[in-house]
């Protein structure tokens, strides 16, 4: 070998210890826990748009119960989606001891059939009696496609777990999932551990006991130099719900996204947020139950993901009917050829069971 190709060699070979360290040097701090800074508050929402919003948004029609649990169990947490000539419901099943995820299919969004399970009790790990599953990466324009985005080849969820058994037990914890045929009543495959939980250094006050249901958008704008931003709601120890944020690159290394709470009413429950867009607004649709009369579905509204005016007109759902008297919540929107399906967790004299309100009559 010439002393030329020597060098040549050399050169080669200390770039790609440069590219090796740089890498690991990226990957250990994508793996930090601390939290990342909050960006400095833009424009506000006004009032005028907030309304216009409401007028778009609003379901006045409750078109009545959709689907129910199997031999009597508890069903919770819509969430709707769409792949191929399809729809498909991803919701929770508690049968007293805990929580499992299952799927049901629907070809108009009112009749909708149970497939299975995605998300079953497992023996002997962190997440054995709670799992409770929560569409991911969705898209998640206004009226747009509702189909599930892929990433790394892979569909992706995330889910609230916990070893305990009964009702939301604490502490609970979040993790991911994921499949390669999110239409299927199969096994999802999990990750080991959580991604976020109440034992990790960076954890905030406001969920310093447990982590509840998430939404994962795949933001490929990056409005806050991250691809991948969750919102979730947590809860400290005799404290109240509040909704939070955090950011990854990866779906599986998650950083929290600022210190303090971006949704937060001071008592009671906030929670269960699904994302939209609609143009330059995103729209955060939650429920909320004790900082009001009942429980009840709202929403807010930002400009950067981050800094949040809520809505404080007519909620969108509250409970009226014999079979929603006793909570009216939960809420997942859809906008489909004109309409707005907004499915949610009813609970009256027919148990808990999800529902459905349209802004038309649709039973027409």
């Amino acid at each position: 070998m010439t002393v030329r190709n020597k060098r040549r060699m050399g050169n080669l070979f200390a770039h790609a210890v440069a590219i090796l360290f740089c890498s690991t040097l990226f990957a250990a701090s994508e793996n930090v826990r601390e939290v990342v800074p909050v960006k400095p508050p833009g424009r506000k929402v006004n009032r005028e748009t907030m309304q216009r919003i409401y007028e778009q948004i609003k379901t006045p029609c409750k078109y009545g119960i959709i689907l129910k649990g199997e031999e009597g169990k508890k069903i919770d947490c819509p969430g709707v989606f769409r792949h191929g000539q399809a729809w498909y419901m991803m919701y929770i099943i508690f049968d007293g001891s805990g929580y499992e995820t299952a799927i049901a299919e629907s070809h108009d969004l009112l009749n909708w059939k149970p497939l299975g399970r995605i998300l079953r009790f497992r023996q002997d790990t962190w997440d054995a009696r709670q799992a409770a599953g929560h569409i991911a990466l969705q898209d998640h324009t206004w009226g747009g496609s509702y189909e599930l985005q892929q990433y790394d080849g892979k569909y992706w969820l995330s889910y609230i777990g916990g070893a305990l058994e009964g009702y939301e037990t604490d502490p609970l914890a979040i993790s991911i999932a994921w499949t390669t045929d999110p239409t299927k009543p199969v096994e999802w495959n999990r990750l080991e551990e959580p991604v976020l939980s109440r034992d990790q250094p960076d954890v905030r006050e406001f969920e310093a006991l447990t982590q509840y249901k998430s939404n994962v958008i795949y933001d490929k704008e990056k409005t806050l130099g991250y691809p991948f931003v969750m919102f979730y709601n947590g809860k400290k120890n005799h404290g109240y719900e509040r909704i939070g944020m955090a950011v990854s690159r990866d779906m599986t290394n998650w950083r929290r996204y600022g210190t303090e709470p971006v949704i937060d009413n001071g008592k009671g429950i906030s929670g269960d947020p699904q994302i939209t867009r609609m143009g330059s607004v995103w729209v955060m649709f939650y429920f909320g139950c004790g900082w009001r009369p009942k429980a009840f579905d709202t929403f807010a509204c930002s400009y950067d993901l981050v800094h949040w005016t809520q809505w404080n007109g007519p909620n969108l759902i509250e409970p009226s009917e014999s079979w929603d008297d006793t909570y009216a919540h939960k809420p997942w929107f859809v906008k489909h050829d004109g309409i707005v399906y907004h499915f949610y967790c009813a609970v009256g004299d027919q148990g808990r069971v999800i529902a459905l309100a349209t802004s038309k009559d649709v039973r027409k």
